[in-house]
Formats: C-alpha cells, sequence, structure tokens
C-alpha cells in the first residue's frame, strides 16, 4: 500500500501540461515511509480524456480520466483486466473525509527563474493545508501539509486548456491519483487536486515540481506517522509534443475484461 501511495501520488504529480492533442515525458524519483521509487510517465491528453502511463521496473500502470463519462480506468501490463470507477460517486465517498471548508491553499511567486525542457520557468512556493480523518468518516483527525516549490512556464503548448481543464475536474470533484491510494489517504488526494486549481490561477504550466507531504495530529497513530517522516516527489518535464492521438488510446485495450469498483 505504501508504495501504491507513492507511485499514484508520482503519477498525479507528472499530469500533462497540456490539453488539446498532447504528448508529454516525464521523469520522477519519490521517497518516503520507507520507500522510494523512480518512475518514467508519459501523458496523453485528448479533449477531456487523459491517460499516464507510468513505468516502474517491468511494469507499465495506466490511468484514464474520462471527466466527462465520470469514468476513471485503471489496469497494468501484467493482467487483462481494467478497474472502472465511477468518479461522481467515488469523489461524495472521498468528501466525506475531508474538510474542504478548513482548508488553505496559496501558490505564490518566489521570483525566481531557472529553464526547464528549453523554457523558461517561473519560481513559486506552494503550501496546502488540508483537514482529513483517516479510517472513516468518523476516523482518526489528521491534517495533511503539502509544501514544496514549483516552476511554472507560461505560454507552453495547450496553457489554456491546460487550465479548463483542470478547474473543470477538480470543481467535479475529481482527484488526480490511483483511488484505491485515495482510500487509505483521502486528504493526500483531495490536497493534490487543490493544488492543480491553485496552479491554474498562476496562468501557466508546471514542468517541475517538488511536493513535500506530512502529517499532524494528535494520538498514536499520528505520533507513528510523524515518526516514520513524510513523503518528498520531485518530477520534472522531458518533452512535450503535439499532434493527432487515437482516441483508442483513451479507453482500456480490446480483451480486457472490465471490474467495476465502488
Amino acid at each position: 500500500m505504501k508504495r501504491l501511495i507513492l507511485t499514484a501520488i508520482l503519477a498525479a504529480g507528472l499530469a500533462a501540461p497540456a490539453f488539446a492533442d498532447v504528448t508529454v515525458k516525464a521523469t520522477a524519483s519519490g521517497k518516503g515511509m520507507g520507500v522510494t521509487s523512480s518512475t518514467a510517465t508519459t501523458t496523453y491528453i485528448k479533449g477531456n480524456k487523459m491517460r499516464t502511463d507510468t513505468v516502474s521496473g517491468d511494469t507499465t500502470r495506466t490511468m484514464i480520466f474520462d471527466v466527462d463519462g465520470q469514468k476513471l480506468y485503471s489496469f497494468d501490463s501484467k493482467k487483462k483486466e481494467a478497474d472502472a470507477w465511477d468518479m461522481q460517486a467515488f469523489g461524495g465517498e472521498i468528501s466525506k473525509s475531508v474538510d474542504t471548508s478548513e482548508m488553505k491553499a496559496t501558490v505564490k511567486p518566489n521570483g525566481k527563474t531557472k529553464d526547464i525542457a528549453g523554457k523558461s520557468a517561473a519560481g513559486y512556493d506552494m503550501e496546502i493545508s488540508m483537514p482529513a480523518t483517516i479510517g472513516g468518516e468518523k476516523g482518526m483527525k489528521m491534517t495533511v501539509l503539502l509544501t514544496g516549490p514549483m516552476w511554472i512556464v507560461k505560454g507552453a503548448p495547450g496553457t489554456a486548456e491546460y487550465i479548463a481543464f483542470y478547474k473543470g475536474a477538480v470543481e467535479k470533484g475529481w482527484i488526480f491519483s490511483d483511488p484505491r491510494a485515495a482510500k487509505g489517504s483521502p486528504g493526500q488526494a483531495r490536497a493534490m487536486a487543490e493544488m492543480y486549481k491553485q496552479l491554474s490561477a498562476t496562468g501557466g504550466v508546471p514542468y517541475e515540481t517538488e511536493m513535500n507531504i506530512k502529517m499532524a495530529g494528535d494520538g498514536q497513530m499520528a505520533a507513528m506517522m510523524a515518526k516514520m517522516g513524510g513523503m518528498t516527489m520531485t518530477s520534472t518535464v522531458q518533452s512535450v509534443e503535439t499532434g493527432t492521438i487515437s482516441a483508442d488510446m483513451f479507453a482500456p485495450p480490446a480483451g480486457y475484461k472490465i471490474v467495476e469498483k465502488k
């Protein structure tokens, strides 16, 4: 489960800096909770659909986000079946464990610049505080803290579409990680979604992110998690290409068994 959470967050952090028909290649590394992970991700965007292929070791894990259809498909390269999630219902379940009314979120420019993938990126500092419970609606109360620098490229391919996509998806209660991981860490999943909403207000696209995730709270579980430390993920875009992508890429492969999940 720890590796699943870390991999899912990494994949979410690599969500593509574009909408329309765009292919983005990126790399990521992360560590925390006794797990170290290194991945390469290719993200495909077409209209209101997004697909991420994340390679870790000899396995490729795929997630397909169909915002209009309110469906998320998840499958890997080692078995011919795909999990299908009703995201409208799932978003409602996650909301029961997250108090967005007390959330605090800021993304502020820090005056720094750097070149990434041939683009000039402006530095921003992000800070998100999200109250949540672990173990269901009546579980242990904790606060998820997500901080770190972001490097934003303005005028990148698909910027306007990128902003519209994330705004619309977050408004519909979407998350951008594997639902299995989100069930175990609903605060992290919702904080990640809020991060993209905040980034859309910058008028640009994140080409590099460093996310430091910590949990704080009272009780034995909170003390144990604090002792284990938080998680740190860094993701960097390597290339962005435009060009028509086949619609077949945004559905599970033919012959795959579809398993409905709740």
